[in-house]
């Protein structure tokens, strides 16, 4: 009876190492000829601004993986990807691999030879191929948020975890040390119990809509566009066609690519509060919000906002633009203050009015120093912790079931900003109680030949 590679490699391992059980499907390349220099195959999937300053870099720094496709559905940008890590390979003096553009991301999946993406696509295109590379058996480094819906967040999290693929969120504050310092501090409590939390995120801005332009001939609008409605292009809603990581994309500001700063950096922050709160799963139980949104069609996004939430133990969430950009833990003994102080992810990132404060502080000095007694998941890098498990199937720091806890917090917040009324949220079952209007908010539709569902709908006929 025949067995399957990856039931011999179960069975031998097992047989020759007693206790050692083998732990899940290790990629092919790691297991293959290549097995003593455990480098990663890796595709990139968008070369737009975040990847060219941070994942691409990222991924070529760790030393562990080797780029070997390029995808985006802009022509220009991908063959500049190519380009840009050619370069980077040369000047962290490791051999340069053999790069190939793709002009789908299909093409990309359907390779064997291929055994993690890296996804920095924009926002409404993060589920679709995240799920689509789990079912073949790719590991993912997918930006945050996660998805564009709730009910989109929690298909891509539960075909990832079924097929049991390593997904590493691009929430990288974690892998930062005053991030995980300050929730140390508060989990060890530092500041007493915890009564509140503020949050504050920087506001995006809007103007007038531009009309209608020819789709430049390395452009794949429609494909851009995905599941989302067709509508006319101008380069105001993509991405600029002179420059990649100097201007911030068109795309951030209008809700059918994302839902603004409440998703964007507050899948951040939002991140950093669950942490500090200890929650791995579940979330708020009530919010409120309201928030002033343009009556442009394109840079529709919202501008300054107030929402409030309500977490377990009556812990209130302060979340707008008038805190400073961070998160503040307030306790009955102070509270404990963190932030990314001046540093960027991109060097076109928003900043908030005023000097950068402190990336750690507090109202009393000694409530951040010392031991302290819980001791959290250690990772000095985003991306290398990524490889790493890859290689040792250890869940990464910021795994898919986090993230998807963390996005469904921000995106009822949208919710609750649109609808301008209190709403209670039953973090079980991920639905508003008594109110259909705002349950009908959890999905978004999905334009034929695209989106998540579609691709499930596709896989099980």
């Amino acid at each position: 009876m025949k067995q399957s590679r990856r039931q011999f490699l179960k069975t031998s391992l097992t047989a020759t190492a007693g206790a050692f059980v083998f732990p899940a499907i290790i990629p092919a390349r790691v297991l293959g000829a290549d097995a003593p220099s455990k480098r990663i195959r890796v595709a990139q999937i968008g070369c737009g601004r975040i990847a060219h300053d941070m994942d691409m870099p990222g991924v070529v720094k760790t030393g562990m993986a080797d780029y070997v496709a390029v995808c985006d559905y802009d022509s220009k940008r991908a063959a500049h990807a190519k380009d840009f890590l050619e370069k980077a390979y040369a000047k962290q003096k490791l051999p340069v691999p053999q790069i190939d553009i793709c002009a789908d991301y299909k093409e990309i999946i359907a390779r064997k030879d291929i055994d993690a993406v890296v996804i920095s696509t924009p926002d409404h295109w993060h589920a679709e191929p995240a799920a689509a590379a789990a079912l073949a058996g790719k590991d993912i480094w997918l930006q945050k948020p996660l998805a564009m819906a709730v009910a989109e967040s929690r298909a891509c999290c539960d075909t990832v975890m079924k097929a049991n693929r390593i997904l590493q969120i691009g929430s990288q504050q974690r892998s930062s040390e005053q991030f995980r310092k300050a929730c140390e501090y508060v989990r060890s409590g530092r500041i007493g119990q915890i009564r509140r939390v503020e949050i504050g995120l920087p506001k995006d801005e809007t103007k007038p809509d531009d009309p209608e332009q020819p789709v430049p001939p390395n452009l794949n609008y429609d494909a851009w566009l995905g599941c989302t409605p067709k509508v006319y292009y101008t380069e105001q809603r993509v991405h600029s066609q002179k420059e990649i990581s100097k201007i911030r994309p068109g795309w951030l500001r209008n809700e059918n690519y994302c839902l603004g700063m409440i998703t964007g950096w507050g899948s951040h922050h939002f991140d950093i509060l669950h942490w500090g709160l200890g929650i791995v799963e579940g979330g708020p139980e009530k919010v409120e919000g309201e928030a002033e949104f343009p009556a442009n069609k394109i840079w529709n996004v919202h501008l300054a906002y107030h929402i409030q939430y309500v977490y377990p133990g009556n812990i209130i969430v302060d979340v707008t633009d008038k805190h400073p950009n961070g998160v503040r833990f307030i306790g009955d003994d102070g509270w404990i203050f963190v932030s990314r102080g001046a540093t960027k992810a991109s060097a076109s990132d928003p900043t908030s009015p005023g000097k950068p404060l402190k990336a750690l502080d507090a109202s009393d000095p000694k409530l951040i120093t010392g031991t302290p007694k819980v001791e959290l998941y250690l990772s000095k890098n985003h991306h290398k912790n990524w490889t790493e498990c890859i290689l040792s199937r250890k869940e990464p720091i910021t795994p898919v079931n986090n993230g998807h806890h963390v996005f469904a917090a921000c995106a009822i917040g949208w919710i609750a900003m649109k609808l301008k009324r209190p709403l209670t949220w039953n973090a079980k079952t991920e639905k508003f109680i008594g109110d259909e209007e705002a349950n009908s908010m959890l999905r978004r539709p999905e334009r034929d030949g695209y989106g998540i569902f579609n691709l499930l709908a596709k896989q099980k006929a």
